[in-house]
């Protein structure tokens, strides 16, 4: 065994080797960036300016859109200045100042305007596909003029709209969300990215115009059929105009396009009076003092050589002492593993850092493994002398019927059979724990009425209780359901009821209860025998434990009830507890999530 680390394998060298490479990265790193920062700079600026003008571009419109004249403007275009820095005016088309960001800068407007504001003409959307058939429209949405509805409209659209989102999210289990356009129509939207919904959860009501919309839909009917008089076109004879603008009619009618420009030019004739009249943006910059280019000169380039080597060199300082720091205790770590007793490895603490947790963590783990195999050696003893003493009795029944010295009749049959039932019951037991140790145990949960469960599970111990003198009960509430198991939760609650029954002296009592408690169900086992003492309450639910080591398998049970009993609840998501006074009372309590 080589008991040194070979050279190119050191932590020494490799972190020294890390570290010169960080340096050197993150030296030519600042550098690159250094060069890298003005045209950075540039181009977050030219940026910025295209956010800012399309800023002041959509505020300006929402505002012309929104009011009858630019009355007001004057703040609005003030607080656009402050924010993005940049010089605002607003004239008529005749080049008459409605409002200016300074006083000065209106005195000499630019040659051309930066833009158009016109609520009723906004520039077409920069992501609508090239090629689409459908024309999109040109006019803002957040001019809404007669269109607007008034409150109790709006909350008759809410309350269909949000029986929509209940239907909807009954059926699929997707909840829309429900978004309030600039008229005050309520419309669904789905995050997912799906707009289509469960067409038994459309109804028309939210369809429908409202009376107000009504209104003004037959307004823009009347001016849709003005300009297509104007125009020679030919309407269907029943034309009808939808709450988002669409003509519909009958589908041989000629000129559709040019329909839907009639309705386009109608509704900009019909919200005129209510929108802005349109208005020319000046937008300008202040002068700004030209960015210095990097340049690094002989004298700045020894400098960095010179910074370079000194960085190089505590670099390597350093990490040399943390290194040497760090190896002298691993190496410790080696030798204590390596160790001819490594069964019982007790590696000495002397640090409070990393290291020293590593040495902890260490002991711990083998201690913790000394613990399992001591467990797994018992176990397997156990194992052992639980299935010995049903194939003992078997094979000496067998050979005693062999040599004639038992008749092989009903009795002796039934009384094999026993045994090979005990033989199968603890098989199966440690069936359930091992599937439940490698998590593989299945569950088929389904909705359970709990009382009836708890009825059914005590009326099969019913017989058993009585023949031994004992007095049972059950108490639950009516419409307590929980999702669970069924046939393992009978399981569950059968072996504490048989455990129960069992220590449970002649007229004694067995209580079967649940009740609510916050956020679960609580059943509980409730007995008067003969209890469990504090300092073996803890070892209830360990494999073949019991606390009279003197039962047999008769009077004790095969040891595997209760910690299945544990094992099954926490597939379930819950906990068991026990709670003994000797000769009093024995509880044990089972919670499940509700």
């Amino acid at each position: 065994m080589v008991s040194e680390v070979p050279l190119r394998n050191s932590l020494l060298v490799r972190l020294l080797i890390t570290s010169v490479l960080i340096s050197l990265v993150s030296i030519g790193a600042t550098a690159w960036l250094t060069v890298r920062g003005t045209t950075v700079a540039i181009e977050q600026e030219r940026g910025q300016d295209l956010a800012d003008d399309a800023t002041i571009q959509e505020t300006l419109e929402g505002f012309a859109a929104t009011h009858r004249n630019w009355n007001g403007v004057e703040r609005t275009v003030r607080d656009l200045s402050r924010k993005t820095g940049r010089t605002i005016i607003l004239t008529t088309r005749a080049r008459q100042v409605i409002a200016a960001s300074q006083r000065s800068a209106a005195e000499r407007l630019p040659v051309n305007e930066s833009a158009v504001i016109d609520p009723l003409h906004v520039a077409p959307s920069t992501d609508q596909a090239v090629g689409q058939a459908e024309q999109a429209s040109r006019i803002d949405p957040r001019a809404v003029g007669p269109y607007r509805l008034p409150a109790e409209e709006r909350a008759k659209l809410l309350r269909v709209a949000r029986d929509e989102v209940s239907c909807i999210y009954g059926r699929t289990g997707m909840r829309p969300h429900i978004v309030e356009e600039a008229s005050g129509r309520p419309a669904l939207r789905n995050l997912r990215g799906s707009g289509d919904f469960i067409p038994a959860c459309a109804t028309k009501l939210l369809l429908l115009p409202t009376p107000t919309e009504a209104a003004a839909l037959a307004e823009l009917a009347g001016l849709v059929r003005g300009c297509a008089e104007r125009n020679h076109l030919r309407l269907p004879e029943a034309l009808t105009i939808t709450v988002d603008f669409r003509a519909v009619g009958d589908d041989s009618a000629e000129g559709s396009a040019a329909v839907d420009d009639c309705v386009e030019e109608g509704r900009r004739e019909q919200l005129a009076a209510y929108v802005a009249p349109a208005a020319l943006l000046f937008v300008t910059s202040p002068p700004r003092t030209a960015t210095a280019v990097f340049d690094l000169s002989p004298a700045g380039t020894l400098r960095v050589l010179a910074t370079t080597g000194l960085v190089l060199a505590g670099t390597i300082a350093v990490t040399a002492v943390i290194a040497i720091r760090l190896v002298r205790p691993l190496r410790a770590l080696t030798n204590a593993a390596r160790s001819p007793s490594g069964r019982d490895l007790r590696i000495p603490v002397t640090a409070k850092d990393e290291t020293g947790y590593l040495a902890a963590a260490l002991n711990d783990l083998s201690e913790r493994r000394e613990r399992t195999d001591q467990q797994r050696r018992v176990m397997v003893n156990d194992i052992a002398h639980e299935l010995r003493t049903p194939l003992t009795n078997i094979r000496g029944w067998l050979d005693a019927a062999q040599d004639g010295l038992a008749e092989t009749d009903a009795a002796l049959i039934t009384s094999l059979q026993e045994e090979a039932e005990l033989l199968q019951h603890i098989v199966d037991d440690l069936q359930v724990l091992a599937a439940a140790d490698a998590g593989t145990l299945r569950l088929s949960p389904q909705e359970l009425d709990l009382r009836e469960l708890m009825e059914q599970t005590m009326s099969a111990h019913r017989a058993t209780a009585h023949a031994g003198g004992v007095e049972t009960a059950v108490h639950a509430p009516d419409g307590l359901w929980i999702h669970a198991d069924p046939v393992r939760l009978r399981q569950v609650l059968g072996n504490l009821l048989s455990n129960a029954i069992r220590h449970t002296p002649p007229n004694g009592r067995v209580t079967l209860s649940a009740r609510r408690v916050a956020g679960a169900v609580a059943i509980e086992v409730k007995d008067t025998g003969s209890g469990i003492g504090q300092e073996d309450l803890p070892r209830v639910f360990d494999r073949f434990w019991r606390a009279e080591q003197s039962r047999n398998r008769r009077t004790g049970g095969s040891g595997l009830g209760l910690s299945i009993v544990r094992q099954l609840v926490r597939a379930h998501g819950g906990d068991v507890s026990v709670a003994s006074r000797p000769h009093v009372e024995t509880v044990f309590q089972v919670r499940l999530p509700c």
